[in-house]
C-alpha cells in the first residue's frame, strides 16, 4: 500500500483515472472486507483471496443492503453501469498497489457476469405484475380483490 491513507492513495489513482467517483473505490473497499467476511476468508494470507466472480456477488449483496432500491442509482451516480466497471476500479487498485491478484486474476474474470437491472432492480419489484395488481383493485372502488380458486 502507498504511503499514507487509503483516502489519499485514491486521490492519486484519480488523477490518472477519473472515470468513477471516489466514493466506487471506498465502496469497493468495503464490499470486498463484506465479502471476506461473508465468505469466511481468512483475515490474511494466500486463502484470503476473494475471485472476481466472489467479489462480484459479494458487490452485488453488499450494494442491495446498503443501498435498497437505490443501488443501481448511486451506481450509476459513481459512473458503475456494468460489472466489466467493478473490474476497471478493480485493477487501478492493483495497479496503484492498494490490492494484490493472483497470475490467474484477470479484468475478463468481471465482463458480463450479471445484469444491473436484475441484480439491482429486480430484488425490490413486486412478485406480481403490476398489471395484475391493477386489474385486482380497479381505481374507485373499496372492493377488495376478486381471489381465484384453485382446486
Amino acid at each position: 500500500m502507498h504511503e499514507g491513507t487509503f483516502a489519499d492513495a485514491i486521490e492519486k489513482l484519480m488523477q490518472k483515472d477519473s472515470r468513477y467517483h471516489a466514493e466506487a473505490y471506498f465502496f469497493l473497499r468495503e464490499a470486498l472486507d463484506f465479502t471476506s467476511q461473508t465468505l469466511k476468508k481468512p483475515a490474511k494470507g494466500e486463502q484470503r483471496h476473494v475471485s472476481g466472480k466472489e467479489l462480484l456477488e459479494g458487490l452485488r449483496l453488499f450494494a442491495v443492503q446498503e443501498f435498497g432500491p437505490m443501488a443501481l442509482t448511486v451506481l450509476k451516480t459513481w459512473g458503475i453501469t456494468r460489472t466489466q466497471h467493478f473490474g476497471d476500479i478493480v485493477f487501478n487498485m492493483v495497479d496503484a498497489g492498494i490490492l494484490g491478484k493472483t497470475d490467474k486474476d484477470t479484468p475478463a474474470d468481471f465482463a458480463d457476469v450479471y445484469d444491473f437491472h436484475d441484480a439491482f432492480v429486480k430484488p425490490f419489484l413486486p412478485a406480481r405484475p403490476l398489471e395484475e395488481l391493477v386489474s385486482a383493485h380497479p381505481a374507485g372502488t373499496n372492493k377488495p380483490p376478486i381471489r381465484k380458486k384453485t382446486n
